[in-house]
């Protein structure tokens, strides 16, 4: 098992439909050094979501994963669970942790050094509008766009850096100068 402590701690996080899965495509397409930590979830997959999005559970083997210690955070959402696996990145790797804000303040208990990311849409008319295009039911937009105050109320109390995804290139290059950033101070200590 790899000591995290040893490497970049990257977690973006942030209302649903606001883009962090495509910055991070993004991000791993262009940076070789990242690794992806791939989360377990136990909803439905969406209509074109990637099989490879999620580790797609059930209720009763994500219990079971959670009592084995097999999380190292995990969070009932809405009317679901999602949760990050204990991590064991290739050598040479930055984690990439895409998790809600509730995991990210549990990553930062564990880990303060964490680069916390906290990316949000340039309104919630434009997270509703997103939701909808991916095919979220109106019950889900509705719950979601409810949701979204008291995570960007947390994302503020951890301190995360906010990323407006206003224009989809800018917000990738404003992560990369934030890895970049936090790389090099890493570099000089």
């Amino acid at each position: 098992m790899a000591d995290l402590r040893e490497r970049l701690i990257i977690v973006i996080s942030g209302p649903g439909g606001v883009g962090k899965g495509t910055i991070v495509a993004r991000l791993l397409d262009r940076d070789p050094r990242l690794w992806l930590s791939r989360s377990w979830t136990t909803r439905a997959r969406r209509p074109h979501e990637s099989m490879e999005a999620y580790h797609f559970t059930n209720r009763e083997l994500f219990q079971a994963h959670i009592d084995e210690g097999g999380f190292l955070e995990w969070v009932e959402f809405l009317d679901y669970m999602q949760g990050t696996p204990v991590p064991d990145p290739p050598s040479g790797h930055d984690v990439v942790f895409e998790i809600d804000v509730h995991g990210a303040k549990q990553i930062a208990e564990k880990y303060p050094d964490a680069l916390l990311i906290f990316v949000d849409a340039p309104s919630r008319e434009h997270q509703e509008q997103r939701l909808r295009g991916r095919g979220d039911p109106e019950e889900k937009v509705a719950a979601r766009i409810a949701k979204a105050a008291e995570e960007v109320a947390l994302a503020y109390e951890l301190n995360c850096e906010i990323v407006i995804n206003d224009d989809l290139d800018r917000a990738v290059a404003e992560i990369e100068g934030l890895i970049e950033s936090r790389r090099g101070r890493a570099a000089s200590c």
